[in-house]
């Protein structure tokens, strides 16, 4: 700088000693002497002239040293392996200097340039993944395009601030993506494939040879870490189903109060088979020829999915026909299909056992997909494959799996259905051919025998309360038919004054429905008594409700926009207040009854 004055000194004197040398050329030269010796002495001078204290500072300042430059390098890493006692982290009021605990939001700022102006444009400019090619569903053409935030009220969601309004067609491509992964899980084929080895274990209960040989391979991570093991264990993650001391209102007949709730989010592949509710937390257990088990929370306001999944678990080759939670805790789950084994899943430690064989009854017992648990939780009931001479139950214990007593009915074809009695302690089977038969666990024998009015019958179920205490406490007897006509028996019927049983041969329904003409797939009655649910797959919205012991059919539920489909399974609430249905198309809907 000294030396650029200098010279413009120098080119001023030029100027003025221009004049001069029109006058007279000889003083011209010896201006120009004196100027060329002026300047000489003046560049000696700038050389020579030292930068003050001032000037050195102002340097400093705007290049910066070495000093300072090496003291803002050693702020957030240790680079200078000298300072051991950590005296140059600290300022002298003693609070750090380094930027290692300061947020990133504090130490960088969106300028979107000043406030006062509603037009300001705040372009993003998409960010490029250099490793490899962009999406296919990216188009450059989007940059080139300007969106208004401001100016759509269903798009003021996505800005960023209040005074934002115009950006990118790429940019608001990627908040939109970003705004919809917020709301919806990533589905599945957007997700990285990482499927785990599929895990092979051994039967504990029945046979030696390995689970892959039967075709039991399950598909899932380490059993032993299943989210809902860690549910059950600890109490407060799920909230048990309030027990109440008080009897539940009576319906009543004709109108049923019943609205829709949030369905189950997840749509299975095939038919859903069978449901089951557990007995004390709000989980819905669901499974079908999808060869998958699943396991439902219950909760219709839960955010940002109703009803989540908790957890599932796929069994290979094996589509399921049964599954049931073991009363009365809760704390296994049976579930078997058309095979030679089934599975027991110990909830609180997330173990599977399969048992691959019933000792004693290997030629009797070739498949395991039709079974129900007693209410107790003591015994498993196993529909025989023989049907020489008639059909045969095998009765097992529920813990050890292990074969204590069988029950065989006469008639062709074999067993139809049957039901546990409500104290576990006896079943109700019928024969295809139509023939009851009431047969006691304790005494191995037949309590009493009849046969249904109706004809081929396909499902029997039992239920309601204050019936005979010989029969297991029971007080309706339902029986569906191939004809599509459902018998209501009052058990009351069956005993005398003296409170023996005097059943006759052929004893008359107290009610028979005939509104389907196709068989009768389904029928289940509430907990509490008050409701028969009976259903046919045969037919499109072929299910209704039956108001219990009236026995009136309900002219409000359903209507001919009630979304039933294909009804395949039906299930009630523990505590009656829940109606789940289950149809061809793998879709569980639900269902809350109100009194």
């Amino acid at each position: 700088m000294p030396r650029q004055r200098s010279k413009k000194l120098s080119a001023s004197r030029v100027v003025d000693a221009k004049p001069a040398a029109e006058e007279d050329h000889d003083s011209a030269e010896e201006s120009q002497n004196e100027i060329e010796s002026d300047d000489e002495s003046d560049h000696e001078s700038l050389v020579s002239i030292e930068k003050d204290e001032e000037e050195e500072e102002l340097d400093r300042l705007v290049f910066g040293d070495g000093a300072g430059f090496k003291a803002m390098l050693g702020q957030g890493m240790d680079v200078d392996s000298d300072d051991k006692d950590g005296v140059g982290g600290l300022e002298e009021d003693g609070s750090e200097a380094g930027l290692e605990h300061v947020d990133d939001a504090d130490l960088f700022f969106l300028d979107s340039g000043p406030s006062g102006d509603s037009n300001a444009m705040i372009l993003h400019e998409p960010s490029q993944d250099k490793s490899g090619d962009a999406p296919a569903w990216e188009d450059s053409d989007d940059d080139r395009l300007t969106v208004s935030l401001a100016g759509n009220s269903r798009l003021r969601k996505l800005r960023i601030n209040e005074d934002e309004d115009l950006i990118s067609g790429g940019e608001y491509s990627r908040r939109l993506r970003m705004h919809f992964e917020r709301l919806n899980n990533i589905p599945e084929w957007a997700q990285t494939s990482q499927r785990p080895a599929k895990r092979r274990r051994r039967s504990s209960a029945g046979s030696d040879s390995s689970i892959s040989s039967n075709g039991m391979d399950i598909d899932n991570e380490d059993l032993s870490t299943l989210p809902l093991a860690r549910l059950l264990q600890n109490a407060g993650s799920l909230t048990r189903t309030p027990v109440s001391s008080s009897k539940r209102t009576k319906l009543r007949p004709e109108v049923l109060d019943i609205q829709q709730t949030r369905s189950i989010p997840h749509v299975q592949s095939a038919a859903v088979a069978s449901l089951s509710f557990h007995p004390e937390y709000p989980i819905l257990l669901s499974s079908g020829a999808e060869s998958t088990l699943y396991l439902h929370h219950i909760d219709s306001t839960a955010h940002p999915t109703p009803n989540p999944l908790l957890t599932a678990i796929k069994i290979g080759h094996t589509p399921l026909h049964t599954s049931a939670f073991l009363d009365p805790a809760g704390e296994k789950i049976f579930f078997s299909g058309r095979r030679k084994f089934f599975h027991i899943w110990d909830l609180p430690s997330g173990t599977i056992e399969a048992v691959t064989q019933v000792y004693g009854q290997k030629d009797e017992q070739k498949t395991m997909e039709r079974f129900k648990l007693s209410p107790c939780g003591r015994y498993m009931a196993l529909v025989g494959s023989s049907r020489k001479g008639g059909g045969i139950i095998n009765i097992l214990d529920a813990t050890t799996t292990q074969w204590v007593a069988s029950m065989r009915i006469e008639g062709a074809n074999g067993v139809a259905d049957y039901a546990w009695w409500s104290d576990g302690e006896g079943l109700t089977a019928i024969s295809k051919g139509g023939e009851v038969a009431e047969w006691s666990v304790s005494s191995r024998a037949y309590v009493a025998r009849w046969i249904d009015d109706g004809h081929a019958p396909t499902v029997l179920t039992l239920g309601g309360s204050n019936g005979p205490k010989s029969l297991g406490g029971d007080r309706w007897v339902v029986i569906g038919s191939q004809s599509g006509i459902v018998n209501i028996y009052d058990r009351r019927t069956f005993v005398s004054e003296q409170n023996e049983l005097l059943i006759p041969e052929r004893p008359q329904p107290k009610k028979s429905f005939d509104q389907f003409t196709t068989p009768t797939s389904n029928l289940e009655i509430s907990p509490d008594g008050q409701l028969l649910a009976f259903s046919s797959n045969g037919k499109k919205d072929a299910l209704r409700l039956v108001h219990l012991p009236s026995c009136t059919v309900y002219r409000n539920w359903p209507t001919d926009k009630t979304p039933l489909g294909r009804v395949t399974s039906v299930a009630f609430g523990r505590q009656s207040n829940m109606l789940a249905v289950g149809n061809k198309s793998g879709k569980v809907r639900m269902w809350e009854i109100r009194c």
